[in-house]
């Protein structure tokens, strides 16, 4: 499964909105992969269990607890350009991923690339149009809820 869309984050068609620059988009981004709890839905908690390098790359070893289940994934953090969110495959679930690409076509015109990738879950088959469909909405909002959120910190001078 892979599914992909844009967000955009700096739309000169709403004027009064606050413009958010590269560098607060990032810091909101790294926000994100060291706090998810702040933006994720349903998080109980999380734990940071590594930090390190794999040249200009940081990296994050963590621990998502959901209450009913845990995630254990590794993020990559490429500075002021993306994130990317491994996660190991669990009973049910298959390895996924998700990439946050920030592009900017033209100077502070900024957009959120997310990129989600899965391998199927054995024993599963695909699933329905609807199905499909319901989860990239899904998807859909709660990134636009993750720009919502930037913008928050970033109005709040948290950035």
């Amino acid at each position: 499964m892979r599914y992909e869309h844009l967000v955009e984050v700096n739309d000169p068609r709403v004027p009064l909105l606050p413009r958010l620059t590269r560098a607060q988009l990032w810091r909101g981004l790294v926000r994100r992969a060291e706090q998810p709890w702040e933006f994720v839905l349903g998080l109980n908690g999380a734990t940071v269990h590594a930090r390190g390098h794999e040249g200009a790359v940081a990296t994050l070893t963590r621990t998502l607890d959901f209450g009913s289940f845990v995630v254990h994934d590794r993020v990559l953090l490429t500075p002021l350009e993306q994130t990317r969110i491994e996660t190991e495959a669990a009973a049910g679930f298959p390895a996924s991923s998700l990439t946050i690409r920030i592009e900017e076509p033209h100077p502070q015109r900024l957009y959120l690339r997310f990129v989600y990738e899965s391998a199927a879950v054995d024993g599963q088959g695909e699933l329905d149009a609807v199905t499909v469909g319901l989860r990239n909405q899904a998807y859909e909002q709660a990134d636009i809820d993750t720009v919502g959120r930037i913008r928050e910190l970033a109005e709040q001078g948290l950035l």
